[in-house]
């Protein structure tokens, strides 16, 4: 099983997920959760996230935790 695929079945749509740090100046706010919507071919994690934005999570940048 490669990278995406793991985090396919790992973040399905629909999963929760709680940010705790996302190193872009238009994060949402530390403790932010959100409902992913999909994970793309390069292995990023779309969110919608409870704020109303829409910033995908980098698996090795940024630090979440599922819900």
């Amino acid at each position: 099983m490669n990278k995406v695929d793991f985090l396919r079945k790992m973040y399905p749509k629909g999963t929760r997920v709680e940010l705790h740090y996302m190193d872009d100046p238009q994060a949402p706010p530390s403790g932010t959760k959100g409902t992913v919507m999909f994970v793309d071919d390069i292995g990023q994690i779309h969110v919608k996230w409870e704020n109303g934005s829409s910033l995908a999570l980098n698996v090795k940048l940024d630090s979440f935790s599922r819900i």
